[in-house]
């Protein structure tokens, strides 16, 4: 067993990006650590179909201003979903 050298402040309200090799348990710790966090997972075909197709409508499916973490699982699938991420941040920021 080795330990994780992850340090996350999960009190924080930035924005994060959690990078590493497949299989190495990113999802699990995120899934461990973020109990109360919207989970979006781009392996669902559905969801990776729907956001594919209309990257905007990521609003729609997240509370109106969340309070807890938002993850998006395998965000690398749709990188038109990165410009969403940022006008919420900011439209939720100012």
């Amino acid at each position: 067993m080795y330990p994780r050298l992850l340090k996350i402040d999960l009190n924080s309200s930035q924005s994060a990006f959690l990078f590493g090799p497949r299989g190495t348990g990113k999802t699990f710790w995120l899934k461990q650590h973020l109990l109360q966090a919207t989970f979006i997972d781009l392996l669902r075909t559905d969801t990776f179909i729907r956001l594919l197709s209309n990257p905007s409508c990521l609003e729609t499916i997240l509370p109106p201003h969340p309070t807890q973490w938002v993850v998006i699982d395998e965000v690398q699938k749709v990188p038109a979903l990165l410009n969403e991420v940022h006008r919420l941040i900011e439209q939720w920021v100012h």
